[in-house]
């Protein structure tokens, strides 16, 4: 079976959660997971969830998550331009940053690419490949909403972290799980981490 490749992005908004529950299901999985986090999103990660410094797989697995056996993660510096994803000639099976901040659905809605998350993500444009972004801000101006568009336009899917509570979700994590949950849909993948509406 062919081992699936996933870029993974956090950047700097709050809701640094959705990026880091991504990751852990992926690793459940099979999944190649190419991650690269802004040094805003790296600030605003270490408030939020207490990861500050070292690898992010060694923060997973310190926090109990279980690995599959094919599941690899391979962490990029936003500032190297020479990875594999800053190319389209790399085959990948789609993007997500989780969550995207202002700047970067800026960036992306108007091609500019200043890092490698930028770049990556103009890529997956232009490459026809799934990119799903979370941007999270409340409320959205006007220059948001149209960075929007011009992003959904380019082919993104525009998914803001807006949980349902059809499923009556208990926790926090119930909350995260619903939105994962539709992220993985949209990248083809089954699995299980919330309930689905059933009518």
């Amino acid at each position: 079976m062919n081992q699936k490749k996933i870029v993974v992005a956090i950047t700097g908004a709050s809701g640094s959660i959705y990026g880091v529950r991504l990751a852990r299901a992926l690793t459940s999985l099979p999944v190649r997971v190419f991650l690269a986090v802004s040094p805003s999103g790296r600030q605003v990660m270490a408030y939020e969830t207490g990861y500050e410094s070292g690898s992010f797989e060694m923060f997973l697995r310190e926090s109990g998550v279980i690995f599959h056996k094919g599941a690899k993660i391979d962490e990029i510096q936003p500032d190297d331009f020479s990875a594999l994803i800053a190319s389209g000639s790399f085959r990948h099976d789609g993007m997500v940053i989780a969550p995207c901040s202002m700047n970067t659905l800026a960036a992306i809605a108007n091609g500019i690419t200043g890092n490698i998350i930028h770049r990556a993500a103009d890529v997956c444009l232009k490459e026809r490949r799934p990119l799903v972004l979370l941007p999270r801000e409340t409320p959205f101006s006007l220059i948001h909403l149209k960075n929007m568009v011009r992003a959904a336009e380019a082919g993104a899917v525009i998914m803001p972290p807006s949980p349902g509570f059809y499923t009556r979700p208990a926790t926090i994590d119930d909350l995260v799980d619903g939105i994962v949950a539709r992220i993985l849909d949209h990248l083809g993948f089954a699995h299980d981490l919330s309930p689905r509406w059933e009518g």
